[in-house]
């Protein structure tokens, strides 16, 4: 589809750059603005607690596109700028330069923030938040160099960082408020698996305790003091606690902002002519029937092709699964689906928990909500289907690892 005008994309991520290139390739051929407020071009977050982190990967793996792409593909990126308002009604957003740019449709890609660690000792040196690619620099070079370290929070970034941590060959303490890591998002069947994978690889963990004070001298952080009293020595102390979705501008703007700025199955805010995608977005799910935000790769990936389709006024409804994986150690995982904590009956699984490798299920009245498939592979799709196919299946089959997963709906 060819059309024209000008569209401005703020915030220059995976979410924006991907944003960028469907325009692009659906023939936008208008101007096409990408602003962000980092000096480097748009890359992906996932390398940045994994690979690169471990120093497994290189620099240049964390790019969406080579730098010079962006101009070979007329895209307008301009870095290190901050854009501080919306004007909705004058088509208009404003740069901290005090410049106005005019646009026909924007897109925002804010993503988010980590969430700070309102406790003493917060802004101690050698206390981290892994967010940016600078952050990944910081925790690396503070790997190479210390020999304990305190990581508070057991989500995802928690985790993964404490994995890098251990193959770095530091001491590793985690220290989490739940009674297991990823008790929300997992549910107490599956996150005790990865408590003892952590448990069999040296990690500390110290569960439903909470952080009274980062302790320092001169300075510098020098460990965990906890409510109960224990004192943690660390040389350094990672913060993993989760993010907040940057809405700031969409607010101050007067669009509809609610744990993320509200879409809607077409990723459109409250005004017609302004989108959302990616971690910043609280979008209605047609399969689920209600608004969910995802924090996650493949949304990012994903979300704003289907938003930039529906830019150019292509009939087009964002309805994937969402996606998410890990890697920490010798696991591998890839979870498909969306289950709220508490909203499932059952969890089946099918192989060997014992050896990690297996695949859990999330069921609710029969129906897979999720699946997650452990050190298996090339099962994504199959475990996909089962999700969005809405029907019930047999526990016992699911279960049974003789039988196809294709098979189930059969």
């Amino acid at each position: 589809m060819t059309a024209s005008g000008s569209f401005v994309i703020v915030g220059a991520g995976l979410a924006g750059a991907k944003a960028a290139q469907t325009l692009r390739e659906e023939g936008f051929d208008g101007d096409v603005v990408l602003l962000g407020e980092e000096n480097e071009h748009p890359y992906e977050r996932p390398p940045l607690s994994k690979g690169y982190l471990m120093g497994k990967d290189g620099r240049d793996v964390v790019y969406v596109h080579p730098r010079e792409w962006y101009g070979e593909h007329d895209v307008d990126l301009r870095l290190g700028t901050t854009v501080t308002a919306i004007d909705p009604a004058g088509h208009e957003v404003a740069l901290a330069d005090g410049s106005r740019i005019g646009y026909t449709k924007l897109m925002l890609t804010t993503g988010s923030s980590p969430r700070r660690l309102p406790v003493p000792g917060d802004d101690l040196d050698g206390v981290l938040y892994l967010r940016r690619l600078a952050d990944s620099d910081r925790i690396k070079e503070t790997f190479a160099s210390a020999s304990r370290v305190a990581v508070i929070g057991a989500g995802w970034i928690g985790l993964e960082t404490a994995a890098a941590a251990r193959a770095a060959g530091l001491e590793v303490t985690v220290v989490e408020m739940a009674e297991l890591p990823l008790l929300r998002v997992l549910g107490r069947e599956v996150s005790q698996i990865f408590a003892d994978l952590h448990t069999d690889h040296g990690v500390d963990l110290r569960f439903g305790v909470q952080v009274a004070e980062i302790t320092g001298v001169d300075g510098r952080a020098s460990g965990v003091l906890l409510s109960d009293g224990s004192r943690i020595d660390a040389d350094a102390v990672v913060v993993g606690v989760g993010i907040t979705p940057n809405t700031q501008l969409a607010d101050a703007a007067g669009l509809d902002v609610d744990n993320g700025i509200r879409v809607d199955a077409q990723l459109r805010t409250s005004h017609p002519d302004i989108f959302a995608a990616g971690d910043v977005a609280n979008a209605l799910h047609p399969l689920l029937g209600k608004h969910i935000r995802v924090e996650h790769w493949a949304n990012a990936l994903n979300q704003p092709q289907a938003a930039a389709k529906a830019m150019l006024g292509q009939d087009v409804t964002y309805d994937r699964a969402p996606y998410f994986f890990t890697d920490q150690y010798d696991l591998g995982m890839e979870y498909t689906g969306y289950v709220e904590p508490g909203g499932y009956d059952q969890v089946v699984f099918r192989g060997r928990t014992d050896t990690r490798e297996f695949i859990a299920f999330w069921l609710a009245e029969g129906r897979v909500l999720a699946g997650m498939n452990v050190n298996v592979w090339d099962v994504t799709d199959a475990v996909r289907a089962l999700v969005t196919s809405e029907r019930p299946v047999d526990p016992t089959r699911l279960a049974d690892s003789d039988v196809p997963l294709g098979d189930l709906l059969g």
